[in-house]
């Protein structure tokens, strides 16, 4: 039986606190926050085998629709960045294979976790195992205000260029493994 969200949508993914060694960490910049209507135009994948980063995807995509000025203002990215990307429908499948079916570590991970279901109809996806590193720095991260990615890098004094899909993959990488390392 499928999990409901708070949002009443069934949650295709198996969310975990067990802790794991080996996990793609994923983070997607989009036009806007709702998965299905809005459209992903960055995606950010690093794969860590035995904590240690092995690999790498990285690329813009062309949503095939106009960036507001507000999205381009949090992420940096243009119109004009995308215009020769590629679009979904070419990388979705490239990304599935890239996972590979490991656990997937995300923050906030509900967001992103609705963007990758959300290219189900271009190509199927499996049921992951997923982390959120919001749950996961809730219970291990007392000291901070909120577990917002950039409080928690902030306190951790990571460099983070923010609202990057890579530069968030790292960030969240470091939080998981910091939390990993005091539970």
């Amino acid at each position: 039986m499928a999990r409901k969200t708070s949002t009443g949508a069934a949650q295709k993914y198996k969310p975990s606190m067990k802790t794991v060694e080996n996990y793609v960490v994923l983070d997607f910049e989009t036009t806007g926050l709702k998965a299905g209507s809005d459209k992903i135009i960055q995606i950010g994948a690093v794969k860590y085998i035995g904590h240690n980063r092995e690999d790498t995807m990285y690329l813009l995509i062309n949503p095939e629709r106009h960036i507001s000025s507000t999205i381009t203002r949090i992420t940096g990215i243009t119109n004009a960045d995308v215009q020769e990307a590629p679009v979904i429908e070419e990388v979705a499948h490239e990304l599935i294979a890239f996972i590979e079916g490991l656990p997937i570590i995300a923050h906030n991970a509900p967001f992103d976790m609705g963007f990758l279901y959300a290219l189900e109809e271009i190509t199927p996806i499996p049921e992951y195992t997923v982390i959120d590193t919001v749950r996961l720095a809730r219970k291990a991260i007392t000291e901070t205000p909120n577990h917002k990615l950039t409080t928690l890098s902030a306190f951790l004094e990571l460099e983070h260029n923010a609202h990057d899909a890579l530069g968030d993959c790292l960030a969240t990488a470091a939080i998981y493994q910091f939390c990993v390392s005091r539970l």
